[in-house]
């Protein structure tokens, strides 16, 4: 037996990863909303970072759902490319710029020169990890372990290898008792440094150490680019790692998990090195070799623990951990399913939690086997045949697939834009490049509504195999995914037919220019009854600039939520008019149009103590100056991302003589109106204006923010 020689061990102080960003032009920004964040690049450090003058440039990182990697274009404005994301949920990001001369070219990617390598293995990434609750397990712990680097000569490749030994707090060379040791084997492509990069391995042991949840153990990151798993982790990474640290060489001390190839390999040494580790940990594994029924007896008798982890279906060893667990339950092989996460896929966002639950089972106490809270069970999956319509393919559990047809094979870029980002911000998320030339994308996402469209070498498209429209933005498609663990979920997923109202188009006479016929929307509810002997309160909604009469039912979703409301008692029998308001003398229009044509048509309150108007951006200015020009006509009264001032011939004491409510509510920051938002309310609280500023919502100036608006909002209405 050929033992290999250890050549050196040497502390690494920088290996140590900072609990905030390194890079200068990542800042968190003044926000009344915490952990938003602005990225900042120079446009003169673009040319010397990547040899081209960028005329695109972009921040990409996995901000996506599922911590998806995702695009933010960044926008030039006074020498400096800039994209703000956020609230950003706490945990590690990792995240690179890039540039390219066009659409139709690929990116350079690049990254801050004056900040330091933190990724090994991808030399252009920097990191980010944002502190706060659920991610205390990956922040830095007080009196932490230490890393160092150990080197020795190997056998198989005939080199000097490296390995990264992180050694607990308090380690003591010389106690009597040998320390236990976990091994651990990076997937093909990685570097055995990313277990500390990317893994948080530092920050997840430490924690688990100094809260006592775990034995002081030592780890030991082995280098798994090699074909002979079996000689070089056992003839001369043990050796090595047993002669330069206080480690056990007891197999019933030794543990030993992976990644994808590194998993197989460990999942290999099970079955070739039966016997030497006791504690195997697969982390989106898999095993190509079969095992025989002798073989996994001798396993059951020599191993303690076999645990399978994998992301959601979007992990690419998803199917493959599905078989391998078919595998070993075939061969009687006694082995714990985590399941599937549900939340994240392939990536280091799912073994940072497998890490974290292995290690306790490794090297803890844990009562329970079975697979952690909320986890799926293994079951094979398959996506619809290509071509299949209509598009996207939602799953039960929320993954959503797009795809494009065969009319953009020869594309160079092809991205989904959507409301997928935090907050509803949008992000450019990359589709992959099918065989047969169509182009697709899958990801989990939250329950909600969205809407999307294709942006194909800077170009948008519509999803052509999506029956929705969107009358105001012809390119965009919308769908909507059940489910209630989200507030925009819970209300607008669809109700049962029974229980929905009805949504009728209302044709009237505006007064515009040459007097046109002008349409609206009107839902009323199930049970709506025009011959009822009092008549319905009545609620004006409208649009935004840019938008019309159609976008509070085609991209609000605003049916599905005045059904939920209704349908849970949290709303009054009432009757919703969205109309028209571009290109009008608002107050006139509503005052002479719409509500003369509502009136006339649906059993509906002439009584301004019935009535109610709200609207969005434009919208809030329309209803502002109806209830500047109108007090006492609308009752309660609405103003999403608001602006305007109470002008200075107002009758402050009608306004609030003759309005119930006053609501006005706002994005963060990241709201375009945001300022003119709290100059409203400046003018308002100076005036003497009764009214309320609901507590501010996160997000920019978008559809997320005004659904949670309006489902605030509607509950509130003709209340006495």
């Amino acid at each position: 037996m050929t033992t290999a020689v250890a050549l050196g061990v040497s502390t690494l102080l920088a290996a140590q990863p900072a609990a905030a960003a390194e890079d200068p032009w990542v800042a968190e920004i003044d926000n009344v909303i915490s952990d938003v964040y602005r990225f900042t690049v120079p446009n003169s450090a673009i040319q010397p970072a990547t040899g081209i003058t960028g005329a695109v440039v972009a921040v990409e990182g996995n901000f996506a759902p599922g911590k998806t990697w995702t695009t933010l274009n960044m926008g030039l404005s006074g020498g400096n490319w800039t994209s703000t994301i956020g609230p950003l949920e706490p945990g590690l990001y990792y995240y690179q710029y890039s540039a390219r001369p066009s659409w139709g070219e690929d990116a350079i990617p690049f990254r801050n020169p004056a900040s330091p390598q933190e990724v090994t293995s991808k030399p252009t990434w920097n990191t980010l990890f944002v502190d706060g609750p659920g991610a205390e397990w990956l922040a830095d712990a007080p009196a932490g372990g230490s890393l160092d680097e150990l080197t020795y000569d190997s056998s198989v490749t005939g080199t000097e290898r490296s390995a990264l030994v992180w050694t607990p707090p308090g380690y003591d060379e010389n106690r009597a008792e040998p320390y236990p040791v976990l091994y651990l084997l990076q997937d093909e492509g990685q570097s055995y440094r990313e277990w500390v990069e990317l893994g948080r391995l530092k920050q997840i042991l430490d924690n688990l150490t100094v809260d006592g949840d775990i034995e002081p153990t030592v780890v030991v990151m082995g280098d798994g680019e090699t074909d002979e798993v079996r000689g070089e982790v056992v003839k001369n990474l043990l050796p090595a790692a047993e002669g330069s640290f206080h480690i056990s060489s007891d197999p019933a001390d030794r543990a030993i998990a992976g990644i994808g190839r590194g998993a197989e390999q460990a999942l290999s040494l099970l079955v070739s090195a039966t016997g030497e580790f006791s504690k195997v940990g697969s982390f989106s594994g898999y095993l190509e070799r079969n095992v025989g029924k002798g073989k996994a007896r001798q396993i059951n008798d020599a191993t303690d623990l076999i645990r399978l982890y994998v992301g959601n279906v979007t992990d690419p060893r998803y199917n493959d951990t599905v078989a391998l667990a078919d595998k070993l339950d075939d061969s009687g092989v006694e082995f714990q399913s985590d399941g599937s996460d549900p939340e994240t896929g392939g990536t280091w966002d799912t073994w940072q939690k497998s890490l974290h639950d292995f290690a306790l089972r490794a090297l803890g106490s844990p009562a329970d086997t079975g697979p952690s809270e909320g986890h799926l069970p293994l079951e094979p999956h398959s996506l619809p045949a290509s071509g299949t319509t209509p598009t996207p393919w939602i799953d039960e559990n929320g993954v959503v697939t797009f795809e494009t047809g065969t009319e953009f094979a020869d594309a160079n870029n092809v991205t989904v834009w959507g409301n997928f980002g935090p907050a509803g911000s949008w992000p450019r998320t990359p589709m992959t490049k099918q065989d047969d030339g169509r182009w697709r994308l899958t990801m989990p996402v939250e329950s909600g509504s969205y809407y999307y469209k294709f942006v194909v070498e800077g170009v948008d498209h519509k999803d052509e195999t999506n029956p929705t429209t969107v009358f105001s933005e012809p390119n965009w498609s919308t769908f909507q995914v059940p489910g209630d663990d989200t507030l925009r979920g819970e209300y607008t997923t669809p109700v049962a037919p029974e229980s929905r109202g009805d949504v009728e188009i209302m044709n009237y006479t505006s007064t515009a220019n040459g007097n046109p016929v002008r349409s609206a929307y009107v839902w009323t509810p199930p049970d709506y009854d025009p011959q009822r002997e009092e008549p319905y309160p009545v609620f004006y909604l409208q649009h935004g600039g840019g938008q019309t009469w159609t976008d509070w039912i085609e991209v609000g979703f605003a049916a599905q939520i005045l059904d939920n409301h209704y349908l849970r008692g949290n709303t009054e029998p009432m009757v919703v008019v969205m109309a028209n308001g571009n290109g009008v003398n608002f107050p006139n229009e509503i005052t002479q149009a719409i509500t003369v044509t509502a009136e006339a048509q649906y059993n509906v309150s002439s009584d301004g103590e019935d009535r109610a108007l709200a609207g969005l951006s434009l919208g809030s200015g329309h209803t502002l100056s109806t209830l500047w020009a109108h007090p006492g006509e609308f009752a309660y009264i609405g103003a999403m991302s608001a602006f305007g001032n109470v002008p200075a011939n107002a009758d402050v004491a009608a306004i609030n003589a003759g309005t119930k409510l006053l609501r006005v509510y706002s994005g963060d920051v990241q709201d375009f109106t945001y300022g003119a938002t709290l100059s409203l309310i400046s003018s308002l609280t100076n005036r003497g204006v009764v009214h309320e500023f609901a507590p501010i919502i996160p997000g920019p100036h978008s559809w997320d923010v005004w659904q949670k608006s309006l489902i605030d909002f509607l509950p509130r209405l003709f209340q006495d």
